[in-house]
């Protein structure tokens, strides 16, 4: 089995300038993270734009359908931003593709000390390996269906609805 991997960007993909104090997109950090995972499958990498999931429009969404639709993967995992990762499920969940879609971010950059990115990656790579076929998020150890997920932004989590 192959697992492939779309790269959208959001908190997960984002660095810290030390020159002004912002996030902002360059390299990912998927490959890093890759090899800090050592997931022991074959694994295709497929980087979208980086971007800021809030910066999403229509058109980034149909690129992440289109690239799921294109992919001969039955297993997908997508990084996502976490503030529309939600929305983008439910544009991927009504296409009933036939694979297993997991969505996945982290709350705190990769590159920051205590974040979630490695364990969310490792935990939806697994996850996309065994659930039936369909559109999932997978967070913190939680898995959702694409249409019964929210972020309680209040509280830092994912719930259901």
């Amino acid at each position: 089995m192959t697992l492939r991997i779309l790269a959208t960007g959001g908190t997960f993909d984002k660095h810290y300038n030390e020159l002004n104090g912002t996030l902002g997109f360059a390299d990912s950090h998927v490959p890093d993270l890759l090899k800090r995972c050592r997931l022991t499958i074959d694994v295709a990498l497929e980087q979208l734009p980086l971007m800021d999931s809030l910066d999403m429009v229509d058109a980034d969404r149909e690129r992440i359908l289109a690239s799921c639709r294109a992919a001969g993967e039955k297993a997908i995992v997508i990084i996502h931003g976490t503030d529309t990762m939600p929305q983008t499920a439910q544009v991927l969940g009504p296409a009933n593709l036939g694979k297993t879609i997991v969505l996945t971010g982290a709350m705190i950059p990769y590159e920051i000390a205590n974040s979630d990115a490695l364990f969310n990656l490792g935990f939806a790579s697994g996850v996309a390996q065994t659930l039936p076929p369909g559109v999932y998020v997978a967070m913190n150890g939680k898995i959702f269906a694409w249409d019964n997920v929210q972020k309680n932004k209040a509280a830092g989590v994912f719930q259901p609805l």
